[in-house]
């Protein structure tokens, strides 16, 4: 028996929720001082409950070659990575036009 999405009702490996919930994101991702002047990538807007943060930190520090943590939501990257993020995201398929760096 499959599983069922409990927000559409489709089978599990069906569910379209996960990527109507990807478009309609506001992404904010920006670097800030940590710790004794460490630069970190900040990736905040994401809603957790429709998106598997976990997923996403995993394949950006594969990619990036870097350490990073989830904390009350937000993504945070060792070192300044702003400009792969943001092309990392999209290739995820998030919304170009949804995705602002500062």
């Amino acid at each position: 028996m499959q599983e069922v999405c409990k927000k559409c009702g489709l089978p599990e490996d069906l569910c379209v929720c996960e990527a109507i919930s990807k478009e309609t994101q506001e992404i904010s991702v920006y670097t800030e001082r940590a710790r004794f002047g460490k630069l970190m990538t900040v990736i905040e807007g994401i809603d957790e409950k429709n998106i598997n943060l976990k997923d996403i930190l995993k394949k950006l520090k594969t990619r990036l070659a870097c350490g990073g943590t989830i904390k009350d939501g937000v993504i945070k990257l060792q070192g300044s990575h702003q400009n792969k993020v943001k092309e990392l995201l999209i290739k995820h398929g998030f919304n170009e036009e949804a995705i602002k760096t500062r």
